[in-house]
């Protein structure tokens, strides 16, 4: 389909398809992001995540949300161009390889991974895809100078602030949503995971000392009692 055969069946409408797609981007996919990423920490506190998987599978979250996290920054911030473009699509073919070692991780451990929580797994990795669609479609003319390797383009490997940047109060309400749906549960959940691995350690080492302390009761009983020597006859 060429350019003139898009605009024909496109003619029709009667929004501006760039204002509504921005929209959605920025009220609609961004906000509901983070349902999920909370349902998500519902189901690793309900398969009490610290007595299976723990410490290992808490830090793989946290290293997946700063793979999603950093690029949605970068976007809000600076200009889509071919070195923020280069990035995004870095940033989601890593966080799925990330994803996979999730589901490794927990399914070799003893955590029980739900339906359920599957399903919320397929929200958390489509997401990061439509978003990144979405922006190319608004910036197709960017995408064609990643294409050329940005010949032409100075700035296509330079950060650049945004021309028109977010309100205040927009990026205001992103950063406490993330600190109330992301930092504060998956931080708990780290936290908890932490506090358990102590705590197994600690009973490691009470058991490991009882056992030393059995050994040594019993090593000394053997030998006060194993070789005491044979009482003297009286015909002697």
């Amino acid at each position: 389909m060429n350019e003139g055969q898009a605009a024909r069946i496109a003619r029709g409408t009667t929004v501006d398809v760039g204002d509504v797609t921005t929209r959605f981007l920025l009220y609609g996919l961004l906000p509901g992001w983070f349902v999920p990423g909370l349902a998500d920490w519902v189901m690793h506190r309900r398969t009490r995540i610290e007595d299976t998987a723990g410490t290992k599978e808490s830090l793989i979250h946290s290293l997946m949300m700063a793979e999603v996290g950093v690029p949605i920054a970068l976007t809000l911030r600076y200009e889509v161009n071919p070195l923020l473009l280069t990035a995004q699509l870095g940033a989601a073919a890593v966080h799925e390889a990330t994803a996979l070692w999730d589901v490794r991780t927990a399914v070799g451990s003893d955590r029980e991974v739900r339906p359920v929580e599957q399903h919320i797994h397929s929200f958390l990795e489509s997401l990061p895809y439509g978003g990144l669609v979405s922006l190319m479609c608004l910036h197709s003319d960017q995408v064609r100078s990643l294409l050329r390797g940005g010949r032409g383009d100075p700035d296509a490997w330079r950060l650049l602030p945004r021309r028109h940047p977010l309100s205040a109060g927009y990026l205001a309400g992103v950063g406490v949503a993330i600190g109330v749906c992301v930092l504060l549960p998956y931080g708990e959940e780290l936290l908890r995971c932490l506090r358990a691995d102590k705590a197994r350690k600690r009973r490691v080492r009470a058991a490991e000392a009882a056992r030393s302390a059995g050994k040594g009761i019993r090593e000394s009983c053997a030998s006060r009692f194993w070789w005491r020597p044979r009482a003297s006859s009286r015909w002697n």
